[in-house]
């Protein structure tokens, strides 16, 4: 099958209607984020995906940091132009490779992110430029500035920013137009909607790009009880994983894979098919061929007006589902 390609954003940025998200492929230093790595079945992910016509990899220099854009840089090596790239900074690493967990929006950090990271994917030019986080105490103009500079000098293609306000998204966009923003977004996570700021990106012209869109593999139907998690993974730790939220949650993956059963879809197929109708781009993590392929034929599955108000009737817009992340991470979402 081949991957409907479509325009993300308006200024010519043409996508697959489905990416790949890498961050689980390497994990973090001091976080078990999604289970062991195994290097050689993620680089056969990419390849995998590559030949299915999913030709958009997302990393980011805190994976790691810079492991996963090493990944990337081994798996894309001698085929650079095949693939597109997006990758963000903003989270401060210092010399010594370390994260501060500060965020950095200044002009010189926006320079020195873009040369570490060109030189850790081994590229000349980055498709896709993300901020991760706004850096509340920088001025957005400032460092869309600076990102833009670089798309001027060859360096990036385009540029983005990551989990912002409709406000943060117009004052950027009045500075150098924006192509993609990303935020987390599924059947679980809907506040991009409830806050207006996806109203504000078509209003602009701006993509959308959904990261965790099967709601942190609760909508993959493969988490049944906390201890289906292993004992550090990160998700044990936030709301959405706890207490009467979990078995909440639980109630309503088991009413959408029923729905996704009359279909012959998996539920993860379903959940994606959906933000796909929407004209999002969903970027699901996977480091398996396995679910990859599942994911990927999500995109030739066709909704009805009909399933989709099914759906929508089961998780409506409002419903609390849990914060996805603990509370500093969530104090970073502008």
């Amino acid at each position: 099958m081949e991957i409907e390609k479509k325009t993300l954003g308006s200024q010519g940025l043409i996508v697959p209607a489905i990416g790949l998200g890498c961050m689980g492929m390497t994990g973090f230093e001091d976080a078990n984020m999604y289970g062991p790595a195994d290097e050689q079945e993620a680089i056969a992910t990419i390849h995998r995906s590559l030949e299915l016509g999913g030709n958009f990899l997302d990393t980011a220099d805190l994976y790691g940091p810079f492991k996963n854009e090493q990944l990337i840089a081994k798996a894309i090596r001698g085929k650079r132009d095949k693939y597109i790239l997006a990758t963000k900074f903003g989270w401060e690493i210092n010399d010594e490779n370390k994260v501060t967990w500060a965020i950095n929006g200044k002009k010189e950090y926006v320079k020195k992110s873009v040369e570490r990271s060109l030189k850790n994917l081994n590229t000349d030019y980055i498709d896709l430029f993300y901020m991760h986080r706004l850096d509340k105490n920088t001025p957005i103009e400032e460092t869309v500035e600076a990102m833009g500079e670089l798309v001027k000098e060859g360096k990036v293609g385009y540029i983005g920013l990551s989990e912002v306000s409709s406000e943060t998204v117009r004052r950027a966009h009045a500075v150098h137009p924006v192509t993609a923003v990303q935020s987390e977004y599924s059947l679980f996570e809907r506040t991009v909607e409830e806050r207006g700021v996806l109203k504000t990106l078509n209003e602009l012209g701006i993509g959308f790009v959904a990261y965790s869109p099967l709601g942190r593999g609760f909508l993959s139907g493969q988490i049944k009880s906390i201890d289906d998690l292993p004992e550090n993974d990160f998700r044990r730790n936030i709301p959405r994983f706890q207490g009467d939220y979990f078995s909440k949650n639980i109630e309503l993956v088991k009413a959408i894979e029923t729905l996704a059963e009359a279909k012959n879809i998996s539920a993860s197929q379903l959940a994606l098919a959906w933000i796909i109708s929407k004209g999002i781009l969903p970027i699901p993590g996977t480091k398996r061929r396995k679910y990859l392929e599942q994911n990927i034929a999500a995109t030739a599955i066709h909704l009805s007006e009909a399933d989709l108000s099914r759906l929508e009737s089961i998780v409506p817009l409002g419903t609390d589902t849990g914060k996805p992340y603990d509370e500093f991470s969530m104090g970073l979402i502008d």
